[in-house]
């Protein structure tokens, strides 16, 4: 234990005394490894479905996104619980304690996951950055010169890559193993968070602007949209429940359940952190969730559903913020604002699929986490910016799809924590017992069985 983290730990038994509302603003400023969760799960898979929840259903299902992410929520509690008290590799618990070939499945799907995940998030991204570019400057190049527009857009792409694999690469990065490495380490880790949490928070800001603009102009319901919080139905046609499968798909996906204990033991945060890690998640992935979710679906809602416009197909966000425009927004709202927001989005979502194949290629391979091979399996993804070769024609529907497969995943992840937290022999002392242990196995339960019946539930709704 280092001296940052004694110092750390005798902070928070301080700060359990206090009320947990007075808790909140210490527990923010240590907070990290939630927001990576947050920026992970909010990329193009959460901004596509919530558009498509909004503009094809209104305000009627709001109520998905918030479900969804609480039922990934009592599994993160889970495997922080097992990860902070075992100080051990969840991938290394799951093969020792559960089964290997369920550990390699869940380890090869997040690898996977992270991979097709870019070929819609590349395109994505240089698409927002074309209409950053276009309504900044008045730049374009016409759409009918398909060769030179693809290459103009592969550029944008392979900026956004250097980025991203530049942050990940120094993030993934280690000096040594004397002290200063160690320092050196955690300063990188607190940069890379706090830029995390400032990129959240000017996404939330983006989309804010968005809706408020939207309800000046008289185009939100309030009262509708506090009605689509409260469960009432469900889709009845494929096309609704592919979008139902890909809000549980892309609220906590595979790939985020596999990176996330990884996170946990490089922040070096022990059986002590159990409730701060309980509040991170909260601040840092469930609040900025639903906020951004929410907002999108709302302002797609207010301005297309039952306007008169036809949206089939034409759901890139690109497109989107030219609807927004033509439904009485401001080009700059429209646009701008909310072309930013999505980029911020994206650029999140890249950095931590890079991580996530890091994290999944030296578990599985046994590469020390900072070395050559691990780096270099960051990024594995790059393929994915050949991706904006076919955004035009595969658009935005590309992203339903992967977030319903990632649904039908997570099952794996999820009935192996429930096995672990029961597992005397891997949690020793720290076993639940008596009515906390009943409780939290019921509501683990409660999240496999959701997660099974909606697959059964789309599996049937398509075969029938």
């Amino acid at each position: 234990m280092t001296l940052s983290t004694k110092t750390e730990i005798d902070a928070l038994k301080l700060l359990s005394k206090r009320p947990w509302y007075a808790r909140i603003p210490k527990y923010a400023a240590l907070s990290g490894p939630g927001w990576l969760q947050g920026a992970m799960t909010l990329g193009g898979g959460s901004a596509v479905t919530s558009l498509t929840i909004g503009a094809l259903f209104g305000y009627e299902f709001l109520w998905v996104q918030p479900v969804a992410m609480v039922i990934g929520c009592i599994m993160l509690f889970a495997l922080s619980y097992q990860t902070l008290h075992t100080q051990a590799s969840p991938f290394e618990s799951m093969k020792k304690h559960v089964n290997k070939p369920i550990a390699y499945s869940w380890a090869i799907a997040a690898f996977a996951s992270s991979i097709i995940w870019g070929f819609a998030h590349y395109p994505l991204s240089a698409a927002m950055l074309e209409e950053i570019i276009t309504v900044s400057t008045g730049f374009s190049i016409d759409e009918s010169n398909t060769g030179l527009r693809d290459t103009y857009l592969l550029i944008l792409a392979i900026l956004v890559w250097c980025l991203c694999a530049f942050t990940a690469w120094n993030y993934g990065n280690r000096t040594g193993k004397n002290q200063t490495g160690i320092q050196n380490k955690a300063n990188a880790i607190v940069v890379f968070e706090t830029g995390i949490k400032l990129l959240s928070g000017l996404v939330i800001l983006a989309f804010s602007w968005v809706v408020i603009s939207a309800s000046l102009n008289g185009k939100i319901d309030w009262s509708a949209v506090f009605s689509g919080y409260i469960p009432s139905s469900l889709p009845q046609d494929t096309q609704g429940v592919t979008v139902l499968m890909a809000a549980l798909g892309s609220a906590v996906g595979i790939n985020m359940t596999f990176i996330y204990g990884f996170t946990l033991l490089h922040k070096k945060w022990t059986p002590e952190h159990v409730e701060l890690s309980r509040f991170d998640i909260g601040l840092g992935l469930v609040v900025p969730y639903v906020l951004v979710t929410s907002l999108i679906s709302i302002a797609a809602a207010g301005a297309f559903y039952d306007g008169g416009i036809d949206i089939q197909g034409k759901l890139s966000p690109t497109q989107a913020g030219k609807m927004f425009m033509s439904a009485g927004l401001d080009e700059v709202t429209s646009r701008l604002v909310f072309a930013f927001g999505i980029l911020g989005m994206a650029l999140g979502s890249l950095v931590m699929h890079m991580l996530c194949c890091g994290s999944a290629a030296a578990a599985m391979f046994k590469w020390e986490e900072g070395s050559l091979k691990y780096k270099l399996a960051l990024l594995a993804p790059t393929p994915a910016v050949l991706g904006v070769f076919v955004w035009s024609t595969m658009g935005a529907y590309v992203v339903l799809p992967t977030s319903a497969i990632c649904g039908f995943l997570l099952p794996i992840a999820y009935i192996g924590w429930a096995v672990l937290h029961n597992k005397p022999d891997y949690l020793g002392e720290a076993t639940p017992t008596g009515v906390k242990k009943h409780l939290f196995n019921l509501a683990m339960a409660l999240c496999i069985v959701t997660v099974l019946a909606s697959v059964s539930y789309s599996v049937w709704v398509n075969l029938s």
